[in-house]
């Protein structure tokens, strides 16, 4: 009997841009693949839904959102007359598509608790480079833009700057699946007003509105979503969390994990070390892994890591206090010794459990402008070109200091 061809011009149907066409065989097969199914288990937005209890959408659907877009925004600056080639086209989709890849289960905690020294970009880099000995090379192009190292300035802006395809899926996803309206962006408006200038991306001057309301939408997103008290909690929570179990692993303590998990609680894992090995098992841990070792981890002989663990799966978490100064060394002093009282632990041992740290967020860097080109073909930075005066005081970083501690 004769074999049939699998039919790899897929559609996906998304609940916020509707159907999503798969544009070619070799994107269908990179979705296909373990690295990139991966991303179907871990959370775009972490703990956030303690907070927002819609927020249960992943990588995945972030990933395939950007390749939409793209599509639509190859469609847009070709019809102004840019040439981008097929090549160009396919390497911007696989680009957008794995900008991701390298995050860890719930994102960021990994960063800064079991695997040290080396960020997400850098490990999606390796994911890019192993998946295009894969594909005999055919992911070049797509690494070349990755990196910015594309002649063509304008392909990299696309993939990454303060206005970029990604940054457009994930405010208008974010805001949906919260329900936080504040976020919901026009991206069809900002894609349908992009245009390219001496090999930069522009917006034209008619998207200048668009363009403020999406650096004000960041701002409030940023304020209410992603710094939101409750949602720091919990992530610095699940971070002391694994610093915990991977102490206690140094230390020869047997700890109930997946294999993945496993391996990099008793391995010393940095930039140095990061091996081929390391970047498969990797690809094997997600956020699966780190809530089933949560959960056991609730019921071991180790009191930190048990009431850590616990403060997770029950969402009985950490008070925590926000300001714009610093906290007084007196001040933390006070909660740790009530710490200790309470909790009937070290001095040392506070620190799992009363810590303070500081947030940033500049919702407009000036070092990277979003230029906005007028009809006489002259480019001006948003800032200036913009009669809202609040543009401005979005150029300046805001620091908010905030304190934990036990209830």
């Amino acid at each position: 009997m004769k074999k049939t061809t699998p039919n790899k011009l897929k559609i996906l149907n998304d609940p916020i841009y509707g159907f999503i066409q798969i544009p070619n065989s070799l994107i269908f097969d990179v979705i296909e693949h373990p690295y990139f199914q991966r991303l179907r288990r871990i959370t775009q937005m972490g703990f956030s839904n303690l907070v927002y209890p819609g927020a249960n959408h992943t990588r995945f659907h972030h990933a395939i959102g950007c390749m939409h877009l793209m599509q639509k925004a190859i469609r847009v600056l070709r019809f102004k007359q840019v040439e981008i080639s097929d090549k160009e086209e396919c390497g911007l989709y696989l680009a957008i598509l794995l900008h991701d890849i390298g995050h860890g289960a719930f994102s960021h905690a990994l960063e800064h608790s079991i695997v040290s020294g080396i960020s997400h970009e850098e490990i999606s880099l390796k994911f890019m480079k192993k998946l295009n000995e894969e594909f005999s090379g055919e992911l070049t192009l797509a690494i070349e833009i990755f990196e910015g190292k594309n002649p063509r300035k304008f392909l990299g802006q696309l993939i990454s700057s303060q206005l970029d395809i990604d940054r457009l899926d994930y405010l208008k996803r974010d805001s949906f699946y919260t329900g936080v309206t504040e976020g919901n962006i026009s991206s069809d408006r900002l894609i349908a007003m992009m245009n390219v200038k001496n090999d930069e991306l522009v917006i034209e001057k008619k998207g200048i509105y668009s363009v403020e309301k999406f650096l004000i939408a960041r701002r409030l997103m940023y304020w209410q979503v992603y710094l939101h008290k409750t949602g720091l909690v919990a992530e610095n929570i699940l971070v002391n969390v694994l610093k915990r179990a991977k102490e206690l692993a140094e230390k020869g303590v047997e700890l109930y994990s997946s294999s993945a998990l496993h391996y990099f609680l008793y391995n010393q894992i940095n930039a140095n070390n990061f091996t081929e090995e390391t970047l498969e098992m990797f690809s094997k841990l997600d956020d699966y892994d780190i809530l089933s070792a949560i959960k056991e981890w609730v019921n071991h002989d180790d009191k930190i890591l048990s009431l850590l663990a616990k403060m997770i799966v029950d969402r009985n978490l950490l008070r925590i206090e926000m300001q714009k100064e610093a906290f007084e060394d007196s001040y933390i002093d006070k909660k740790k010794q009530k710490a200790v009282e309470k909790l009937n632990i070290s001095k040392e041992e506070t620190r799992y459990f009363v810590f303070t740290q500081q947030i940033r967020n500049q919702a407009y860097n000036l070092e990277k402008p979003v230029l906005i080109l007028n009809k006489k073909g002259k480019l001006k930075d948003i800032a200036k070109a913009s009669d809202q005066l609040n543009l401005q005081a979005l150029t300046k970083p805001v620091v908010k200091h905030f304190i934990c501690y036990p209830k």
